[in-house]
């Protein structure tokens, strides 16, 4: 009888081959996936960030400074994918000079610092008998005036003898094109007449007095001035003292780093003041009148 054997099955030693294959392909697609989604990202990241930047420019905490590499174009491409034919003596070329490269804050830094020294010139005797004080923050150049040197007790009207340094500040504003905010500040003692009812009264009352004064006699634009009153809430030094509280009782002139608008900036300075019709109420003449309900 014949000897019928089966041959070996033949054993196949390549068939991980297969599973090596699939798994470099899911791999591969894994990557993929990675690299689509950080490009993405990163388009998203600076399109936010661009986003942010323009709303706290309107708010005026940032300036209009050159972003670089931050900036999208229209279509949405990132700086780097530059159109076919863009080589890299193109891409010099379009950088900017030194004088047309200067950003913006760094041009208003050298504004302030030019306006500081003016005013220091003009009100150094003021300075000297710590009736004035300029100090830089980060929304601009502040100029205080003291209550001592400008206000009585309780009132919002300047006093006489100070209207010739508000002058000097006044002339110096004029020629310098800068948004300004006026700030009323007091202490914390508490003030109670028939003219104002409290330091939230008095403190803008004496900020919005200072703006009528500089439009009025001085002929600074109304569009550059704004006005307002932060009572005892925004302390220099503190209030459980004498001389922390005459600190705190001031006015600050806020000349501003916010850009004015094209219109406001170019006016011409005015060769002789707006007087608006009407005479200028006296604000504190009541408050000197009736007695005070502390000194503030």
């Amino acid at each position: 009888m014949k000897d019928r054997r089966r041959p070996a099955p033949h054993i196949s030693h390549e068939r991980w081959l297969v599973s090596y294959a699939d798994f470099v392909t899911l791999l591969f697609a894994f990557f993929v996936v990675l690299y689509a989604s950080a490009q993405i990202d990163k388009k998203k990241a600076i399109q936010l960030s661009g986003a942010i930047e323009d709303a706290f420019q309107h708010l005026g905490v940032f300036q209009n400074e050159l972003r670089g590499q931050a900036e999208i174009p229209a279509n949405g491409a990132l700086p780097a994918e530059a159109s076919p034919g863009s080589g890299p003596a193109q891409n010099l070329s379009r950088l900017p000079g030194p004088a047309q490269g200067q950003p913006d804050m760094v041009r208003k830094k050298e504004n302030l610092d030019a306006i500081r020294a003016e005013l220091e010139k003009a009100l150094a005797a003021e300075i000297k008998r710590n009736e004035v004080a300029l100090h830089m923050e980060s929304d601009g150049l502040v100029l205080s005036l003291r209550e001592a040197g400008f206000f009585d007790s309780g009132s919002a009207t300047i006093k006489p003898g100070a209207e010739d340094a508000f002058s000097r500040v006044a002339l110096i504003l004029q020629e310098h094109p800068c948004a300004v905010r006026i700030e009323g500040h007091t202490d914390t003692v508490p003030i109670h007449t028939s003219q104002f009812a409290s330091n939230w009264e008095l403190s803008t009352a004496r900020a919005t007095e200072m703006v009528k004064t500089l439009i009025e006699n001085h002929g600074v634009s109304a569009e550059r001035l704004s006005a307002s009153g932060y009572a005892e809430f925004h302390p220099v030094a503190s209030n459980d003292s004498a001389k922390g509280r005459q600190l705190n009782r001031r006015v600050d002139v806020v000349i501003l780093t916010t850009p004015l608008p094209p219109r406001v900036a170019n006016q011409p300075v005015p060769a002789a003041p707006a007087k608006i019709p009407g005479p200028a109420p006296n604000l504190g003449k009541a408050a000197a009148e009736n007695g005070l309900g502390g000194k503030t």
